[in-house]
């Protein structure tokens, strides 16, 4: 099946798209430093990038898409870089999220959002509020997220509430991500390939992408790229074919 337009997005099968795609957007500081330019700059640059790539998902027909936006550990950038990339954060927020409610976008956060600065938490609050009954397209912007600490935070609560029998299934309850499918697929940017402490827990069988292309310059054709990439691989979850096994 295939409901695409353009020429290269005709190649993709509609039925093999990921349901789930997250992004670790990576190389902000180093496309601005490329072009002489502060490291601000480039997280001003990734800022459009992220929503041009929202829209992008939308249009395709992906379900969820997760951006890793600030980690536990982006605390230790220079002071002025984190102030930089709150204040973008604010206007990536004010210009583009208040307007998804209109678009039926939900939003979702993972992480401890209660650590950012009041106003940004008071507005993302809202925005979760307004768009919680949103079903198009759901948006999870990891704030303040780590991996461990996801981890950690849910063996506590565990812990808290009593339980004494927890499987594979009952502990995804205990994740930010509980009410989304595990990522099918994350793609960090700019030629890197650490995971970063990026959904370790729900990444088991992802499959990855590592384009080199900072993300200032990620776009719609690089987009469609990794996804035809994607739906060639053959994801067997651990098991193997019924052909192999005679």
């Amino acid at each position: 099946m295939n409901i695409f337009s353009n020429k290269s997005q005709k190649l993709l099968d509609a039925n093999k798209l990921p349901h789930h795609i997250a992004f670790i957007i990576d190389g902000n500081g180093r496309w601005a430093k490329k072009k002489g330019l502060p490291r601000t700059v480039g997280h001003s640059f990734g800022v459009k990038a992220v929503a041009d790539t929202v829209q992008n998902c939308v249009n395709l027909g992906i379900k969820y898409m997760s951006f890793y936006a600030f980690s536990t550990e982006n605390w230790n950038r220079p002071q002025d870089e984190v102030d930089a990339i709150f204040e973008l954060l604010r206007d990536y927020i004010k210009q583009y999220v208040g307007d998804y409610e209109n678009k039926n976008i939900k939003v979702m956060t993972s992480g401890d959002i209660t650590k950012l600065p009041k106003d940004i938490y008071e507005t993302i609050e809202e925005a979760k509020e307004k768009t919680k009954h949103c079903t198009d397209f759901v948006l999870n912007i990891a704030l303040n997220y780590g991996g461990r600490d996801e981890i950690i935070r849910g063996i506590n609560q565990i812990i808290k509430d009593g339980v004494k029998d927890v499987s594979k299934e009952s502990f995804k309850t205990y994740l930010y991500t509980k009410n989304l499918p595990d990522p099918d697929l994350i793609v960090r940017t700019s030629g890197e390939f650490r995971t970063s402490n990026f959904m370790p827990y729900q990444a088991v069988y992802s499959e990855w992408a590592f384009p080199k292309t900072y993300w200032p310059d990620f776009n719609n054709k690089q987009l469609i790229k990794i996804l035809l990439n994607f739906q060639k691989r053959d994801r067997r979850f651990g098991a193997i074919k019924k052909e192999e096994k005679k």
